[in-house]
């Protein structure tokens, strides 16, 4: 029997500490920690790679979305509508904005937003639509798009797990008003604590998220907004910049894995997520359903394969959040999906033979 953790970072260190070392060094050398040109040269590289007109770095991801919005003008007396199924720093990052957080349900087949439930779900007062690309795959944009312009609201991208993810093309995190992404230390890129960014094509945008991530301070010492305290520090900008150039070879390795997984689940009672057409999936996670969810997780503990859950209810379904069920649309496919999808072991540093054994277990267990 083989051990296969769900996840090892220290895998991924160990693989890269000579570039992580030297970006620590550098960063220690120049004296200078916050907001100095390793966070400016990582925005312009970051910018690069995604297509995008502008990148602006904050503290993480959560805050990503909230200053997002901000810099488009949402706040109290606004809705914005997002998945259930999503993660709660979605739903969090829109309360903390002002704004009311309205939820609309996913399709059972892909988790993605359903675009007839999001029609629904629009209102007189919604103002932002904040679709998100969950496990790596872009969702429906173009519905999302005709949505959002019908309506007059912004759209902003939640990319927190979809980085290197593409659509006819176009890199996630170009295709709506804003675009958030994390880097928290488990994404496809990620730092070695907290980090975020922030892509637009608006100039404005850009200037204001500036702004907003410094308490509202524009150069010279004028204030015209109200801001926050939202810096991505000098240290994680380096090990960033030093890890951006491996993740387009990353996330290749990524897409064979799954790809493994998926020619060994086909068929089987456990299905993967299907894959929307036009798309290039960023595989941050490899997710299947399963109708008796704890005994195919039981019967791959057996086997030594670690797995978790993502998300294990929906966002209505949480304490906190308990109000949001009393929203304008259904939210049953969402609380399905909590109740179904498990995910496999899906990191780069995974060997073949781990691959190979984490494929034939996941198809046993499914019988």
């Amino acid at each position: 029997m083989m051990e296969v953790a769900f996840a090892d970072l220290g895998r991924g260190v160990a693989v890269d500490r000579d570039v992580l070392d030297d970006a620590l060094a550098r960063v220690l050398d120049s004296g200078r920690f916050v907001l100095g040109q390793e966070v400016a040269s990582f925005e312009r590289e970051l910018a690069t790679a995604l297509g995008a007109s502008h990148a602006v770095g904050v503290a993480s991801g959560t805050d990503a979305i909230e200053l997002a919005l901000r810099a488009l003008g949402v706040g109290p007396g606004d809705e914005v509508v997002t998945q259930a199924n999503t993660c709660v720093p979605t739903v969090a990052a829109i309360a903390r904005a002002g704004a009311t957080p309205v939820l609309c349900d996913a399709d059972a087949e892909t988790a993605a937003l359903d675009p007839a439930s999001l029609e629904a779900a629009v209102g007189s007062r919604t103002r932002a639509i904040v679709p998100v690309h969950l496990y790596g795959q872009i969702g429906p944009m173009e519905e999302v798009r005709r949505i959002a312009d019908g309506a007059g609201a912004a759209v902003v991208e939640d990319c927190a797990q979809a980085i290197a993810a593409s659509l006819g093309g176009r890199p996630a995190g170009t295709l709506g008003d804003a675009a958030a992404f994390s880097f928290y230390p488990t994404k496809n890129l990620g730092a070695l604590g907290d980090g975020g960014a922030v892509l637009t094509a608006d100039d404005g945008t850009a200037e204001r998220l500036r702004m907003i991530r410094t308490y509202g301070a524009a150069p010279g010492g004028e204030l015209p907004l109200a801001g926050v305290n939202s810096r991505l520090d000098e240290l994680q900008a380096a090990l960033l910049r030093a890890r951006l150039p491996l993740l387009a070879e990353r996330t290749e390795r990524r897409r064979a894995i799954a790809a493994r997984y998926a020619e060994a689940l086909e068929g089987s009672a456990a299905p993967p997520l299907r894959v929307l057409p036009g798309r290039e999936h960023a595989r941050h996670l490899f997710v299947v359903r399963s109708s008796d969810r704890e005994a195919f997780r039981a019967a791959l503990a057996e086997r030594g394969v670690g797995t978790l859950v993502h998300y294990d209810r929906a966002i209505h379904q949480f304490d906190a959040y308990a109000e949001l069920a009393g929203g304008p649309v259904p939210l049953a496919t969402a609380e399905r999906l909590g109740a179904e999808v498990v995910s496999l072991p899906l990191y780069p540093e995974l060997s073949d033979a781990e691959v190979e054994y984490v494929a034939s277990s996941a198809a046993e267990a499914a019988r």
